[in-house]
């Protein structure tokens, strides 16, 4: 899994814009963030059916 940017006119500003949207989209940032530290498995469970929780709100919402 790689992440190209392609950086054009030497605009490095909108280049690293462009990879921090990416990245975003990718989910690559929030999981950068959970492993920063280490998480124990009980914890890592309840988060994961948190998650899975507010998912499953979100698409009872939009499927009205």
């Amino acid at each position: 899994m790689s992440i190209n940017v392609l950086v054009k006119d030497n605009n490095i500003e909108a280049g690293i814009k462009l990879l921090r949207k990416k990245m975003q989209m990718d989910g690559l940032k929030k999981e950068l963030k959970q492993r920063e530290f280490y998480e124990k498995p009980s914890v890592k469970k309840k988060r994961k059916q948190r998650e899975a929780a507010r998912r499953k709100r979100k698409a009872n919402l939009y499927n009205r």
